[in-house]
């Protein structure tokens, strides 16, 4: 991850703590639209982030990324005769 992410996270958070107040404290009403674009920009600089982390990780350890695991089949509900059933 590079520093310069790091540093743009706090600023981001560092930078809504008035807006955090004010809506919180003073209910502010424009205050809270802030604090709620402000956090879906902290949202998508995570994603970014856990990206490079993900693709860095991998590139130094040389695997290649895990394919999409497949998704299970339900089990199968037993029949009406079968043994543990209602009597």
């Amino acid at each position: 991850m590079s520093k310069n992410n790091f540093g743009q996270v706090k600023e981001l958070i560092m930078n809504l703590e008035a807006d955090f107040e004010k809506f919180y404290d003073k209910q502010n009403s424009a205050a809270g639209t802030r604090v709620r674009k402000g956090m879906q920009e902290l949202k998508n600089m995570a994603q970014v982030i856990r990206k490079e982390v993900q693709d860095m990780k991998n590139t130094a350890t040389g695997a290649t990324p895990a394919p999409a695991a497949k998704a299970k089949a339900a089990p199968k509900k037993a029949a009406a005769g079968a043994k543990g059933g209602k009597k």
